[in-house]
């Protein structure tokens, strides 16, 4: 029982030493596109935010469509109408770039959805994640796609 306890302790040891190195490694610096693309998804929030329904005719493709937390595929026009009353506050972290060949980039992250507590009546979820698909028209980036997926079920 001894030889157990000793063998689980010193695997404990190596696992915790394992994760102090991780801990103190430095984050990779993001590339010039990676940084654009992060940006780029940041003012799209902020303009749902805001209710800049300017901000969203100007940066969402004319074939942009979009999954919502509920699984339905959405148009254009439907974002416009649902994000662009400034009723929604994204709270995004953990975001990542992925390029995805020439002209394609994907921005994925985390959120937590923060609403105003006279309609905090229920759905959505306030834990969701989020993928967009970015790809260059003229000399500026579009969203072209997005979803939104629940990240934890029981917070409804």
């Amino acid at each position: 029982m001894k030889n157990y306890f000793g063998a689980w302790l010193a695997l404990l040891c190596v696992l915790c030493s394992v994760s102090a190195q991780r801990a103190n490694t430095p984050a990779k610096a993001s590339s010039p596109l990676e940084q654009t693309l992060m940006d780029a998804e940041k003012s799209f929030l902020e303009a749902v935010r805001k209710g800049d329904v300017a901000f969203l005719k100007r940066t969402l493709t004319d074939d942009f469509s979009f999954v919502l937390y509920d699984g339905q595929l959405y148009s254009r026009q439907d974002m416009i109408d649902q994000f662009g009353d400034g009723s929604y506050n994204f709270q995004p972290y953990d975001m990542k770039v992925v390029t995805a060949g020439d002209g394609v980039a994907i921005v994925t992250y985390d959120v937590i959805v923060r609403v105003r507590p006279e309609e905090d009546q229920g759905p959505p979820p306030r834990y969701q994640h989020f993928s967009t698909v970015w790809v260059p028209q003229g000399d500026a980036w579009k969203m072209k796609f997005q979803q939104m997926t629940t990240s934890h079920w029981g917070d409804w």
